[in-house]
């Protein structure tokens, strides 16, 4: 006999089937897990919905764009930061300004914000592209949305922008219009002394208006026909430069811009508040500030209530 012949073949062993109720049993069980992280990722989205924007700025001036928020969304919960410990931030450099911007922040972040809103210009300009490398939740600024709204709102193609000395500098908005339409001539002037005058509560006065009208004077001179408030301290003062300017010239409120910006980007992360119930306003200062109460309830019309104190830390 060849010893192929006296070679047996293997045994093959039988192939036992999964009981079909077993079976079924687990496809029953693999679709709960799946229902149950669908659940819960549906009641993270929930919770998210319900926290309060983030929104800060160097001092009252960003209030103009949690009143233009309130307005829009009411139903939305803010949490404000003004940094008035350290205001103005036009004149301060862009590492100072980024280092600001990342210690505010972090206050907001400790608060559980859902959105981190720049309501300030300088550290828009200056400052998102750090937040944004460090952070993960979304973050919206100022620049942006004043852009689109002047291009679209100019009619000869020559936009004015006014702001602190830092943000045109920085050449942010004219970065910004040119990216939207690079054939948009665009004018700027730094208005540096307004600030000041707008957290001192000097709002209609006549010093103020000699200040804006020495300030804008080449703008009006190279006839633009639309000006973008590029400060969120400006709108406050919006019935004054519109009575220098004339009523040909278009205003461009960045405050009430970022306000439809954050709404929008809102609706396309579906993080809008339910609208069971009225949003609150919580206002936290790094530094004790007299007028800001006055100023901010009678000015935009806003019911601030307790304001918190705030100690930053110092990032490293």
């Amino acid at each position: 006999m060849s010893n192929k012949a006296a070679r047996k073949a293997p045994k093959r062993t039988p192939r036992v089937s999964e009981p079909k109720a077993r079976r079924a049993q687990k496809r029953v069980k693999g679709r709960g897990v799946e229902k149950g992280r669908a659940e819960g990722a549906e009641a993270e989205q929930d919770e998210r919905r319900g926290r309060a924007l983030g929104v800060f700025d160097s001092g009252i001036g960003g209030l103009t764009v949690a009143a233009a928020l309130r307005e829009l969304m009411p139903t939305e919960s803010i949490y404000y930061i003004g940094d008035t410990a350290r205001v103005p931030y036009g004149g301060k450099s862009q590492q100072t300004i980024e280092r600001y911007a990342i210690e505010i922040t972090g206050l907001l972040l400790r608060e559980d914000a859902k959105v981190i809103v720049v309501a300030c210009n300088t550290a828009s300009a200056l400052a998102i592209p750090k937040l944004e490398e460090l952070y993960k939740v979304p973050i919206i600024g100022v620049i942006e949305p004043g852009a689109r709204a002047a291009v679209a709102a100019t009619r000869k193609g020559h936009v004015g922008v006014m702001g602190t000395r830092a943000t045109m500098y920085s050449k942010a908005y004219e970065t910004a219009i040119h990216a939207i339409d690079p054939e948009v001539r665009v004018s700027s002037q730094a208005c540096p002394m307004l600030v000041p005058l707008i957290e001192e509560g000097w709002l209609d006065d006549t010093i103020t208006d000699q200040i804006i009208r020495r300030y804008l004077e080449k703008l009006v001179r190279a006839e633009v026909d639309t000006l973008v408030l590029g400060c969120t301290h400006y709108p406050l003062l919006k019935e004054a430069i519109q009575r220098y300017v004339g009523p040909e010239v278009t205003l461009v409120d960045s405050a009430y811009n970022c306000a439809a910006a954050v709404k929008k980007l809102l609706a396309e992360a579906e993080l809008s508040a339910h609208e069971e119930q009225p949003g609150k306003l919580q206002v936290a200062l790094t530094d004790r500030s007299d007028k800001f109460l006055r100023v901010a309830e009678e000015a935009l019309g806003l019911q601030v209530g307790d304001v918190q104190l705030l100690t930053v830390q110092q990032a490293g």
